[in-house]
């Protein structure tokens, strides 16, 4: 692709950047993505999809294909290691989405469907082993240099730039824009197993959230494995979280395996509550983990990214096609910051307190509340709709413009 000073950028090709990029490329404009990796990453990162985000990602023509490559999980429990069950049936709403279930798969497989989309849009392309490291603009565009492996610099000029790179965004950085809240003391792991744990623990849901004032644990399922997630004390090395014995520990303590667990992947990572202060500086936008990051109690995180790529890319293909006024990007900011802060923070939040409160009050109120819920048709329905982030793309303030 030439160089066109009319193109719009975007720094990273996670699935907010790529679902831009195909969002702005549809509508005819020339879109370049920089990724920092040689190629597509495949790592276990995020890999719940939320009926909101299938619904939005359907327009793309990607979610029969996604779903095709995941596995459905029409159901949702929360439990403890007592018995207790409060169940939710994602058909509960199936009369306010296309897809009345979370689909459970890897991120990195819609980040090959976007790119394979992309591949065939004559004006857009994704250049890998090409890091952001610096962010001037002007009043006429933004100029981004670039690093590749090798140490070798050069600078891309476009009219607009998308920071879609990440928890540690280069352009958030060069912005100066403050990534506001906390980070929880504990770090979380994730390990992965074939183990069936759907054999030996009766009637588990695809999606399982265990309450336990010890250690909460949580089992989500994906093709062929189930992932298990567990706190870490902030005394524990990392050598010793990830090692055979602290993880057969803990799954030991999800169920007694006296052969032991195959372990298919393990990773540990920290944990944060953060919402960068501002989404927008001139021509240069923040979407995705560069703009906020939340816990993955809910899996709401890579979802509410998804969501900002929707909101903004349907803005700028507006304001760049001469359809509305550029006063009109101001709105982003102001429908995508008050989700993550008021939404999805809050959200998370309660969910971890909840799991692992040691208060004997706080647990017995809410298991009583989540049993309460769960059996109530139109309580329930509620739930489903707010924790399938549903409402808040429905809340006329946060509304999309797609």
């Amino acid at each position: 692709m030439s160089q066109r000073a009319d193109r719009i950028l975007i720094a990273g090709a996670g699935p907010v950047g790529l679902a831009a990029a195909n969002i702005l490329a549809d509508a005819g404009l020339p879109v370049t993505v920089f990724e920092a990796e040689p190629n597509l990453p495949e790592t276990l990162r995020a890999s719940t999809f939320q009926p909101s985000t299938l619904d939005l990602l359907a327009s793309l023509d990607v979610s029969k294909l996604l779903i095709n490559m995941g596995l459905v999980a029409p159901r949702l429990q929360y439990r403890d290691r007592n018995g207790w069950i409060a169940e939710f049936d994602f058909g509960a709403i199936g009369d306010e989405t296309q897809h009345p279930y979370r689909l459970q798969c890897e991120q990195f497989k819609l980040n090959r469907l976007l790119v394979d989309r992309l591949s065939r849009i004559p004006h857009a392309e994704v250049r890998f082993d090409a890091r952001v490291s610096e962010v001037e603009q002007d009043a006429q565009g933004v100029a981004v240099t670039l690093r590749n492996a090798a140490g070798i610099a050069w600078t891309e000029r476009g009219a607009w730039l998308i920071g879609a790179d990440g928890g540690r965004s280069t352009v958030r950085d060069q912005l100066a824009i403050p990534l506001e809240g906390f980070t929880w003391p504990e770090r979380f792991l994730v390990a992965s197993t074939p183990f069936e744990f759907a054999d030996v623990i009766p009637d588990l849901a695809d999606v399982s959230y265990f309450a336990d004032p010890e250690e909460w644990f949580f089992l989500l399922r994906v093709p062929g494995l189930w992932r298990a997630m567990f706190p870490v004390n902030p005394r524990e090395r990392d050598e010793e979280v990830l090692s055979d014995a602290s993880i057969q520990r803990r799954l030991q303590r999800v169920h007694p395996n006296p052969t032991g667990y195959a372990i298919e992947h393990r990773t540990i990572y920290s944990v944060h509550q953060r919402v960068a202060r501002q989404y927008r500086a001139g021509r240069v936008f923040l979407a995705g983990d560069a703009a906020h990051l939340n816990n993955p109690l809910g899996g709401m995180g890579m979802n509410g990214g998804i969501h900002d790529a929707f909101n903004l890319a349907d803005k700028l293909a507006r304001v760049c096609l001469g359809q509305a006024d550029a006063s009109l990007l101001d709105q982003y900011e102001a429908e995508r910051r008050p989700v993550a802060l008021d939404y999805v923070n809050k959200i998370t939040i309660a969910n971890k307190t909840n799991l692992e409160t040691r208060d004997e009050a706080h647990q017995k109120a809410w298991r009583e509340e989540m049993s309460r819920t769960a059996a109530d048709r139109r309580l329930a329905k509620e739930y489903l709709m707010k924790i399938s982030m549903i409402s808040c793309l429905r809340r006329p303030e946060v509304r999309p413009s797609v």
